[in-house]
């Protein structure tokens, strides 16, 4: 089974049942409700592979921020800033809100393709949902 990843700054599971995982880890019981939270589906996985409750591209980044970010450790500051500026000015802060509320009564994972596992769009939703 893959491990839990949790963001730096982040410790233990979080209290309201959120955790993030890479995609091509091995999807488990334990990954609860499992949500793609990017725009693109990821390259060489299938839906069956994937085992995806849902795919929420409302809270993934526009185009133009993925495309600014690229997964550079640089900018992960200012990806974050520039992410919660846009969840904010499209009305998705409440979809958050509300993912976290849900996953108080159930397990939520969000669930991500790149292959960084520090500096992506679903632990930058993580770090924000722990703020809400």
């Amino acid at each position: 089974m893959a491990e839990t990843l949790m963001p730096p700054g982040l410790t233990g599971p979080d209290p309201h049942g959120l955790t993030v995982k890479y995609v091509r880890d091995q999807a488990c019981a334990d990954d609860g409700r499992r949500i793609l939270v990017d725009r693109l589906w990821p390259r060489g996985v299938s839906r069956e592979r994937a085992q995806l409750s849902e795919w929420r591209q409302d809270l993934a980044p526009s185009t133009e921020l993925r495309r600014w970010f690229q997964h550079d450790p640089a900018r992960w500051e200012e990806f974050r800033r520039r992410y919660r500026r846009e969840l904010e000015e499209r009305g998705r802060l409440e979809s958050l809100r509300e993912l976290r509320h849900q996953a108080s009564r159930e397990r939520i994972t969000l669930v991500f393709g790149a292959s960084d596992r520090e500096h992506n769009d679903a632990v930058a939703l993580l770090e924000l949902a722990s703020e809400l």
